[in-house]
């Protein structure tokens, strides 16, 4: 979105989801607009999740309040976590992913999330305390700029959170930086599938609602490749059009994105 300027996005995201986060209901928080989920957000989050692709046992057996019915898909679906691995989640944001995630690494492995909203990451700390989650740590910081040592994360996990950034070349660079050679990308996002109408495109709720922030399937192969992964997959699901309808009301969203999953390795060095 070249009419923005980066920090203004950033911003306007980090403002919007620390409502997510201080608010006592699911969804932004605030009527009439969309978080990376439905507008209108006053059912269960259970229930929302369930849609996403999560089952019975993920949203009964996390800490109240992690889940937040937000998100455009299942990254650990596709993310194969084995006991002992370092799982990184990028836009942790209460701590869903990554308490479930701690769940398949076990003891023996460990989970960090990086969300770049103070409030976010004071109440996915809380959670994690309220639930007795040792092996979880959630650090502040932004996806563009990890702070995490290079060469350290067997796998990255993220939910609908890298299409808010205005540098995804740069997010895929440094998630490519942290990942241990053999690591695997697998995140759920939304991809465009059209050209947005400039309406859209310059719209920056549509932005922090994780429509006109998202990049084409070209595009994203290409920061991929650059970044230096092999193996890149970006597989869209068109079903998924069925509930984006419902992100922006009266925008016919789904007719330009769709949500994804998407995967890369960091190849071995010679």
């Amino acid at each position: 979105m070249t009419v923005l300027a980066n920090d203004t996005i950033r911003q306007a995201v980090r403002e919007r989801y620390a409502k997510v986060a201080v608010s006592e209901n699911v969804g932004c928080g605030c009527s009439g607009s969309s978080c990376c989920g439905p507008a209108d957000l006053a059912g269960d989050p259970k229930v929302v999740s369930q849609k996403l692709g999560y089952s019975t046992i993920d949203v009964d057996t996390v800490p109240a309040g992690a889940n937040m019915g937000l998100g455009c898909g299942n990254p650990r679906a596709i993310a194969s976590l084995k006991a002992g691995e370092t799982v990184l989640d990028l836009g942790s944001g209460g701590g869903f992913d990554c308490f479930l995630a701690a769940r398949e690494v076990g003891s023996a492995g460990s989970v960090l999330g990086v969300d770049m909203t103070p409030d976010m990451v004071s109440k996915a700390r809380k959670n994690a305390h309220t639930a007795g989650h040792s092996n979880v740590e959630f650090r502040l910081g932004e996806i563009e700029h990890l702070p995490v040592a290079n060469d350290t994360v067997d796998v990255i996990i993220s939910n609908c959170v890298i299409n808010l950034s205005p540098e995804k070349a740069q997010v895929f660079r440094e998630a490519f930086r942290v990942l241990k050679p053999g690591g695997r990308l697998a995140i759920s996002d939304i991809v465009a599938t059209a050209e947005l109408p400039p309406d859209l495109k310059s719209d920056l709720a549509a932005y922090t609602g994780c429509v006109a922030g998202a990049s084409s399937i070209t595009e994203l192969e290409s920061m991929l490749k650059d970044a230096g992964f092999e193996d890149i997959s970006i597989r869209p699901k068109d079903e998924s059009r069925e509930f984006l309808r419902t992100w922006v009301p009266g925008k016919s969203v789904d007719d330009y994105v769709v949500s994804a999953t998407i995967e890369g390795v960091k190849p071995f060095r010679d």
